[in-house]
């Protein structure tokens, strides 16, 4: 028969699953002999079941009541006992650490008559008795029933008028009883319950109702906390805080959390119970003043964090009551951290001989190392919050406002600093987000054309601010309230919490970058803590990391950051600007002669920036994807051309350009000709190509190109092309492997077949996320993802993090039938999720020989292939 209740002393720290974080690690505390008071955890089974099923399972009343009897015969009295009563407090705990996020309900057992007993038992302390029932009555009314809480707080203020909730005497607060007691019974239609077993049955269901509170929910999916753990409840016989003088509460850390530095750190505050911390009620004293106060009981809480932080290895947060000059251990986890701290920590627990390195490196994240790669902005300054859209990517840049990409550049060159405001962008605005310190959107997600890009580039990039009214003919734009910016007006822009501000907010620079950027060798604590983990993580670590980098100087910048080649270089980037001209010449040629003169002109081109590109790698493997997007792309829109044409003062070549645009229209172009389709059906365009890399390698010395065909689906199509470059290559006494994107899931499904003419596969998985899901990432972001995470239906969005179950399916299929036709065949990942801390893991699991990412994201990526390959190590030694 199921269990569903322990005992304090029946469960350890590893049971975290089944009696939540803080069920085990009371367990824990009490088996170290720590002075936790007795009580007993409900498990997290029977939180699911009452959350599928509606109820409660069978048997746990039965269990609840077998554990209350064991308890109240351990305190020596009964649960609510008129004369001499034992109080409990009902508190959640899930698995991991969701603070303040689900509900806690202190002094069950309280009512008319045993708050008399409870007087008594406190050697006639009446005002401490009523303190406490009224705390109850407040406490329960909030989180169990529903009240608004406002309405008892504005009751206790309107008694209490200027003087702190201490002052008030017996009399006053027995007076502030009856007020809740009424609240209670307007509100409800029903007398505050008196019955103890049924306050502490109500308190246990809301305690699993909050598990799906909105705060809670929200919190989640923040933290990407599974919606299925559910989470235990605590029931723990009261120690009390609120007694005098001699008692108070408080919480601990064992290092700083903000910093990592050691020492003792954390608030106390006189005659409170623990919620009066957190609420704010009156301010708190440091927690060293206590060593004034109650120097036997400061003593031993010192020992104990010491026991503590050796026992769990890593620093913890404790909370803790005195009662009469007694100290109670009421909880204690692994405490959360600035992702400064965590590395410092880490380092510092390695030379304590606590941990070893390997266990240092499973200590932090990727997405806290981003945290420290990103300028901030200083978080005592003044800021005006005019807007928020999506942290497309991390960072803060500050800029004048501009509304066209010319504008941007024209400005950049002149060394004011911009940021590019656009409705959302396009390939055309490229040159302009290179030179603004920031892109600001008022459409689009975080992988819109302006995120992938921005966070390609290092920029700071805020997308879907829909707030913003962007008038881009007028060069300005609106927000809430009427507050009006013209282009020259100073913004800020926080790509780390989608905040847009008005005017000019002080940046705090990284040192973390510098120290990666080679500019300074590791000196404060922080830069040393992260060189020695970054250094270990790249000597464990299987998968090799390279950049997708499209010039040369985003090559170099992604050498610097620690890359061992190019995984992706998109060529399309190099037919923008003064090219453009090219392309539509390609596109309007009428003739062969025509067509091969377009494409003449275009080879030397490309062929200067392969040489730039093998020059910045010295060495390293590039990967040049032939170009990928449909031709119209390059051509101008169709809407301005029309009306262009529609003037007198249109040319020939003009209606020409509009006759071509409207012939290459496609309802859906990112399904239609492009790719190797684009590159079969017009003759020359991949040779051109193929012939510009095989030159650069030639006059390069030791360059290692790797030529990559997108979009193929058939390996007829890739034999077609690879049958042409082999040719080019060796007329021009130049090697390369010839392989593939596989994006689309028909490629994935016959890898086999592809695979027999592929040296390697590299996976698109933005293009194969999109094909595998059947929506556009352009426009279903910001239409319905939102509601699908609210829903559950997303975990995280399927554009950040490789869906498993799908896409992440697919690419298990094509690697095993790839491998088995071709065992030397390389594979790699060259979408946006090779820079996602969890798809790269999801990597190295599936076996990939490298990941690929846009040069910022290097460094995380390499810390998380070392963790990757760090945690397979650990689970093969269990």
């Amino acid at each position: 028969m199921a269990k569903y209740v322990y005992d304090f002393t029946e469960g350890n720290r590893n049971l975290k699953d089944l009696l939540g974080g803080k069920g085990a690690n009371l367990a824990e505390m009490t088996n170290l002999g720590l002075p936790v008071p007795h009580g007993f955890t409900i498990t997290t089974d029977a939180c699911r079941h009452y959350l599928a099923e509606g109820s409660v399972p069978e048997g746990l009343e039965r269990e609840v009541d077998e554990h209350l009897r064991a308890l109240e015969s351990r305190m020596g009295r009964k649960l609510g006992q008129a004369d001499d009563p034992l109080l409990v407090s009902v508190r959640s705990g899930a698995k991991f650490s969701m603070p303040g996020m689900m509900e806690t309900v202190l002094n069950i057992g309280l009512n008319d008559e045993s708050v008399h007993g409870l007087a008594k038992q406190s050697g006639g302390n009446e005002r401490f008795a009523w303190d406490s029932y009224r705390r109850l009555i407040q406490m329960f009314g909030k989180t169990v029933l529903g009240i608004d809480g406002d309405l008892f707080e504005r009751a206790l203020d309107d008694l209490k008028g200027r003087r702190q909730d201490t002052d008030l005497d017996a009399g006053e607060l027995q007076q502030l009883v009856e007020t809740y007691k009424g609240i209670v019974r307007e509100q409800t239609g029903k007398d505050f319950p008196a019955d103890p077993r049924e306050q502490m049955r109500l308190a246990v269901m809301a305690v699993f109702d909050s598990w799906n509170a909105p705060r809670a929910i929200l919190y989640r999916r923040q933290e990407r906390i599974p919606a299925d753990l559910g989470t235990a409840v605590n029931i723990m016989a009261m120690v009390f805080g609120n007694y005098g003088d001699d008692s108070g509460t408080g919480v601990a850390f064992t290092r700083d959390p903000g910093s990592g530095q050691q020492g003792i750190y954390g608030d106390y505050l006189q005659n409170a119970q623990g919620e009066d911390v957190v609420a704010g009620i009156r301010n708190t004293i440091p927690l060293q003043d206590l060593e004034h106060l109650d120097k036997p009981s400061y003593d031993q809480l010192v020992g104990i964090m010491e026991t503590l932080e050796n026992h769990y290895r890593d620093l913890c947060d404790i909370e803790f009551t005195i009662e009469r000059g007694k100290l109670w251990m009421l909880q204690t986890r692994v405490g959360k951290r600035t992702a400064a701290a965590a590395f410092c920590i880490a380092t510092q627990l390695v030379d304590q001989g606590l941990i070893t390195m390997d266990e240092a490196v499973t200590r932090v994240t990727g997405d806290q190392l981003a945290q420290l790669m990103f300028p901030r902005f200083d978080g005592g300054a003044e800021k005006k919050k005019i807007a928020k859209g999506m942290n497309a990517s991390p960072g803060a840049a500050v800029g004048k406002a501009v509304f066209s990409s010319g504008r941007a550049v024209e400005l950049a060159e002149q060394g004011e600093d911009v940021i590019l405001v656009r409705r959302e962008t396009n390939p055309d605005d490229l040159a302009g987000m290179i030179a603004a310190r920031g892109i600001l959107t008022s459409r689009g997600g975080k992988t819109s054309h302006a995120a992938v890009v921005a966070r390609g580039m290092g920029k700071t990039c805020v997308c879907g601010a829909e707030e913003l009214e962007v008038l881009t003919a007028e060069r300005r734009f609106v927000a809430p309230g009427g507050v009006e910016v013209r282009e020259g007006d100073v913004i800020s822009i926080d790509g780390t919490t989608g905040e847009v501000f008005l005017g000019e907010v002080p940046v705090v620079d990284s040192a973390v970058v510098e120290y990666f950027e080679g500019a300074q060798e590791p000196a404060d604590d922080l830069v040393k803590a992260v060189d020695r983990l970054m250094r270990h993580a790249d000597a464990a670590r299987r998968l090799g990391v390279r950049a997708n980098a499209d010039t040369p100087e985003d090559a170099a910048r992604a050498r610097r950051f620690g890359a061992e080649g190019i995984g992706l270089c998109r060529t399309e980037h190099m037919f923008l600007g003064e090219r453009r001209r090219l392309v539509e010449d390609l596109v309007l040629a009428a003739t062969d002669e025509e067509r091969q003169a377009a494409l003449d002109a275009l080879e030397p081109l490309q062929k200067t920036d392969f040489i730039g590109i093998f020059r910045a790698m010295d060495g390293a493997p590039v990967t040049i994807r032939l170009i990928d997007p449909p031709l119209h792309e390059f051509l101008p829109d169709i809407v301005e051309l029309s009306v262009k044409v529609a003037t007198e003062e249109a040319t020939d070549k003009d209606r020409r350009l509009l006759a071509a645009v409207k012939r290459l229209h496609e309802q859906n172009p990112m399904l239609g000709l492009r790719g190797v389709r684009l590159g079969l059906v017009i003759p020359g365009l991949f040779a051109m190509q193929v012939r510009a890399i095989a030159q650069a390698a030639a006059e390069v010395p030791g360059a290692r190109p790797e030529i990559m065909i997108p979009l193929v689906a058939a390996v007829q199509e890739l034999e077609s092309v690879r049958e042409e470059a082999v040719k080019i290559l060796a007329d021009a006494g130049a090697e390369a492997l010839i392989g593939t994107m596989i994006e689309t899931p028909r490629a994935a499904l016959t890898a086999g077949q592809i695979a027999e003419a592929a040296e390697f596969f590299s996976f698109g998985t933005n293009d194969l996320t999109q094909m595998a899901w059947g929506f556009s990432r352009d426009d279903v972001e910001s239409a319905f993802f939102s509601r699908y995470l609210d829903l559950g239906i997303f975990g995280v969005s399927p554009f950040e993090t490789v869906d498993r179950e799908g896409v992440g399916r697919l690419m298990e299929i094509a690697v095993r039938e790839g491998r088995a036709a071709r065992p030397d065949l390389h594979l790699g990942i060259c979408g946006e999720h090779g820079g996602d801390p969890d798809s790269v893991h999801f990597c190295h699991e599936v076996g990939l020989d490298y990941v690929s990412c846009s040069p910022f994201r290097i460094p995380v990526a390499r810390l998380e292939a070392g963790r990757a390959a760090l945690a397979e190590t650990d689970s093969d030694t269990r």
